[in-house]
């Protein structure tokens, strides 16, 4: 499995601001999409995030966001490592994810942009 990128990943409190910010940081136009009652913005390698305190809560629980060509191969090889499968792969509105906790307890969510 080729790991392409890695994402990090804020959750904030005031969207429109930190997408301000974060667009004129990295010099990147924001993409944007709502998912399960958050609101979230794409801006270069950052994946801000606002809504409901539950989501956010369970959402702080995922250290990055990594990209890979296809998450049925991350799958594979995940689970030859030890890692376990939590959710997915499901799609998404940019392609398929999956999230996987590593042996150490680390919690990663894999991306795809496979539609």
């Amino acid at each position: 499995m080729e790991i392409l990128g890695t994402t990090l990943r804020v959750c904030v409190h005031d969207l429109e601001s930190s997408v301000a910010f974060y667009e004129r940081l990295t010099g990147s136009r924001a993409q944007r999409f709502e998912r399960g009652g958050v609101s979230v913005a794409a801006v270069g390698c950052f994946l801000l995030m606002s809504g409901p305190e539950a989501e956010l809560e369970v959402l702080r629980k995922v250290a990055a966001t990594i990209a890979v060509e296809d998450v049925d191969a991350a799958h594979a090889t995940l689970t030859e490592v030890g890692a376990k499968i939590v959710a997915g792969p499901v799609p998404t509105p940019v392609g398929r994810n999956l999230i996987a906790v590593h042996p150490d307890g680390s919690v990663f969510e894999y991306v795809d942009r496979r539609r």
